[in-house]
């Protein structure tokens, strides 16, 4: 549930777009049996059922995956897979740590990159001991 402040409208790309302006990471939750559904979508995968609602997650979870890439002449950089405490599965990046000391179960907290050239911000993670809180 959202909370006290006013829900965005719009497709749940604009919905999920704004809650990112705002520093949250967002989420649906299938109403018929509360599975978590992420990439924000207007019907629930597998019933294709509509009653899905909106929630804010904590944005902590844990490193299911990564690799790191290296383009020839660019630093190197990390993609990750990580599941939130929710119950969902996102594809990102941790940053403020090097990419290759990256490791898998690794606990993460969400923070957002900026927005820039008109992108809204996007989410991406901080070791969580990093995020100042242990």
């Amino acid at each position: 549930m959202i909370g006290n402040e006013q829900q965005p409208s719009g497709s749940p790309h604009a919905i999920y777009a704004e809650y990112c302006r705002r520093g949250q990471l967002a989420y649906q939750v299938r109403l018929d049996d509360g599975a978590a559904v992420f990439h924000p979508r207007l019907v629930a995968p597998g019933s294709g059922g509509d009653r899905l609602q909106w929630r804010v997650s904590t944005g902590l979870g844990r490193v299911y995956a990564k690799t790191v890439l290296a383009r020839k002449g660019e630093p190197p950089y990390n993609i990750v897979l990580v599941d939130l405490d929710e119950g969902f599965r996102i594809m990102s990046r941790v940053e403020g740590i090097e990419p290759t000391t990256v490791e898998i179960g690794m606990r993460v907290e969400v923070s957002f990159h900026p927005a820039e050239d008109g992108e809204p911000p996007y989410p991406v993670f901080v070791p969580l001991a990093a995020s100042g809180e242990g």
